[in-house]
């Protein structure tokens, strides 16, 4: 492997700073990963295995800080290539990875790597007026139910009414198809990162298998990491920003939905990665990892591209309302009373695998740029002009959900993010170990019991998931927060415990 010029990683929160070598001859910007000391030795576990072991020897794995130093030799990045604290090893680009491509540069390019299979993977916030003391007594049923009406796991099926016309009518228009059809309130789009639609889709650019594979499964949670949770709220940070959100009790019962575009997305993304191989040997783009496959934003490939991942986007944001419309209706029916009556808003919905087009500040003026967020939140500060009214003076809502069996977090937008990191922070714990390392040391039936022991009611599709999604899979949660806190790039409002878990 060629060495070009060493990457600067510098850490912040830490006194810590490490020289990354990139194989690219070209190293445009340098890389910057955010950590504290107490999950600094997880972020570079994957480089110092991968070092002694050689790149022959290491399963044919990039560790996630090599990803970030390879992100930074892309041809018209901006900035830095930003690691958030829950980085972790992913395909092309790491999970966790931050990267701005200056729009009117002709150099600059889009690359599926940076969004990820699962498109605009993202999390939705419900809160309610009910506390955990309404909860208790019918926690077990309310489980069961939510687990019996929204379906879970790999192959599920949904049960929103969905033909072939109205699939091209969701993929366009998005949130605005679930407004339309009656599954959605007007407040929720109001309350939805680019109002649940981004303009730029077109369905003519998702391939009919990619059409297939989706059109079963609106309103399905999957499986992996996507779960259903009943929450509430166990600490108040910011008083002032919670009560914006409708926040303002202890015990509050809040509803975290964590899914994406499902089958529909990943067709996406696989079917992109062909086209841009082709495109980058007519344009000669050499790059030094062949996951990294990208196109010139303004060549066709890369038009299209945008176009599908909008359409993918705009169903995964029509995933989570039908989802929304069954959890108020399960919970309408278990109170006996209507989810209005039960103030079951939607405070925020966020994604954490997508790129948009975007204006930032680059060194003093302003620039149009593509933002990859892969396994990132966005997170703008207050007076940004396309955040809801409600939220200007606190900034925009961001949703960290935790661990199964763990504390989730509703953090703040900065202006400190919106300088430094493209108004970005991290998603969610991050893995510390593989799927399969998880499956071999851990017992199926201590993970039950841990749950049990902190009275969490769980309803799951295969009993593999629980160990692969336990706590012990993940970074510690609360220390990404306090790194992303510290370092000021998103602040605390409030946090979330859970209650009730429905994993796929």
């Amino acid at each position: 492997m060629s060495v070009g010029r060493s990457v600067s990683l510098v850490c912040l929160s830490v006194s810590l700073c490490i020289p990354i070598s990139s194989s690219s001859s070209t190293v445009i910007v340098d890389g910057m990963i955010y950590v504290n000391d107490s999950i600094k030795s997880l972020v570079f576990e994957e480089l110092e295995q991968y070092s002694k072991q050689g790149a022959g020897g290491s399963g044919g794995f990039l560790p996630a800080v090599k990803q970030i130093a390879n992100v930074a030799s892309l041809p018209g990045i901006v900035g830095h290539s930003l690691g958030m604290p829950d980085i972790h090893s992913g395909y092309g680009f790491s999970i966790g990875n931050v990267a701005a491509f200056d729009v009117d540069d002709p150099r600059s390019v889009v690359s599926p790597g940076g969004v990820g299979f699962d498109i605009n993977c993202g999390v939705r916030l419900l809160r309610t007026n009910l506390m955990e003391k309404d909860i208790d007594p019918i926690k077990e049923q309310l489980c069961q139910s939510l687990f019996d009406h929204i379906p879970v796991g790999v192959g599920s099926k949904g049960v929103i009414p969905m033909g072939s016309k109205a699939l091209d009518a969701a993929l366009e228009l998005g949130l605005d198809w679930s407004l339309r059809e009656g599954y959605a309130w007007v407040e929720d789009k109001e309350h939805c990162e680019e109002y649940g639609r981004m303009l730029n889709a077109d369905p003519s650019k998702v391939s009919e298998r990619a059409k297939k594979r989706g059109l079963p499964q609106l309103g399905t949670l999957g499986a992996g990491n996507h779960y259903l949770e009943v929450q509430v709220v166990d600490e108040i940070y910011d008083k002032g920003a919670a009560k914006k959100m409708g926040v303002d009790r202890l015990g509050q019962v809040c509803v975290m939905i964590h899914s994406g575009s499902r089958g529909l997305g990943h067709q996406v993304a696989t079917d992109s990665l062909t086209s841009m191989e082709k495109a980058m040997a007519r344009d000669k783009i050499h790059l030094n990892d062949k996951q990294l496959a990208c196109a010139h934003i303004s060549s066709q490939e890369g038009k299209d591209y945008l176009a599908g991942m909008a359409a993918a986007a705009n169903f995964a944001w029509v995933n989570r309302q039908s989802m929304t419309f069954l959890a108020r209706q399960t919970f309408a029916k278990a109170f006996n009373a209507s989810p209005d009556d039960l103030d079951m808003h939607v405070i925020y919905d966020v994604s954490h695998n997508i790129a948009k087009f975007e204006e930032h500040m680059v060194d003093g003026r302003p620039k149009k740029l593509l933002v990859h967020r892969k396994g990132a939140t966005r997170a703008f500060g207050p007076h940004h002009p396309l955040i809801p009214v409600d939220y200007q003076f606190t900034g925009q809502p961001v949703l960290i959900g935790g661990t199964m069996g763990t504390h989730s977090y509703v953090l703040t937008g900065t202006e400190t993010g919106m300088r430094e990191t493209f108004g970005s922070t991290c998603h969610g714990a991050g893995r510390s170990c593989s799927r399969n390392k998880s499956r071999n040391n851990l017992s199926y039936q201590d993970v039950l019991d841990s749950l049990k022991n902190k009275g969490i009611s769980i309803r799951i599709a295969s009993p593999k998931l629980i160990m692969e999604e336990a706590p012990e899979s993940y970074k510690d949660v609360d220390q990404v927060i306090e790194t992303c806190h510290t370092a000021g790039i998103s602040q605390k409002s409030f946090r979330l415990r859970p209650i009730g878990v429905i994993k796929g």
